[in-house]
């Protein structure tokens, strides 16, 4: 049972996202705030697996929220879920500790399979958010050489992780298993000295 609380100061929005995942087998909502404040209040020392954070809210922003968080509970898993796309809310997100970046316009299906990714320890993001990644490092100069460690596979595997593929994309596309990626990102993770796939995506696109 993967357990998650809500933080949108859009209460449509919030009984939306918990009806979802409260109708759906193996997942639970065990709270919805509707600001930072109150999400900084009750998350802390709760058994909660997945946060799912929107941006724009009154007072203390989702960015701030995120960083608040995180230093009181470095391992909660938390996933961005906004309607902004610029460059430098993504970023300012992901210094911040978000370990997923999701459009609000995600259809359901796909947000259920971003929870599970990041309660395992993935990195999920949306296409368009994973392409502004990809392109804000290919802006960023020339190759600089070749990714030191990492076999032809895993190099496979993280340039279609770079690409927004999800796990079972890639498992279907290079007729694996997912069990076989989330071995391969382990090894990744090891080799490359992150812990998440958007550490691993960015220190593998600045390598390039």
């Amino acid at each position: 049972m993967i357990s998650v609380a809500i933080v949108d100061d859009d209460k449509e929005v919030r009984d939306g996202i918990a009806v979802l995942i409260n109708g759906t087998e193996g997942y639970r909502c065990v709270g919805a705030f509707a600001n930072a404040e109150e999400a900084l209040e009750r998350i802390p020392g709760s058994p909660i697996d997945v946060v799912l954070m929107d941006i724009n809210m009154p007072q203390i922003s989702g960015i701030e929220c995120v960083t608040k968080l995180k230093l009181r509970e470095p391992r909660l898993q938390i996933m961005m879920l906004t309607s902004f796309e610029d460059d430098e809310k993504i970023f300012q997100s992901l210094v911040a500790g978000a370990s997923g970046y999701l459009l609000k316009k995600t259809p359901p299906a796909k947000l259920l399979e971003a929870i599970e990714e990041v309660h395992h320890g993935g990195s999920p993001m949306s296409n368009q958010i994973a392409r502004k990644v990809v392109e804000t490092f290919q802006r960023s100069g020339p190759p600089a050489g070749e990714t030191v460690g990492l076999t032809a596979r895993e190099q496979e595997i993280l340039s279609h992780l770079a690409k927004g593929y999800r796990y079972k994309e890639i498992a279907d596309t290079l007729f694996i298993s997912v069990e076989t990626v989330r071995t391969h990102l382990r090894n990744i993770y090891d080799k490359l000295h992150v812990r998440s796939r958007t550490e691993a995506v960015l220190k593998y696109l600045n390598k390039q």
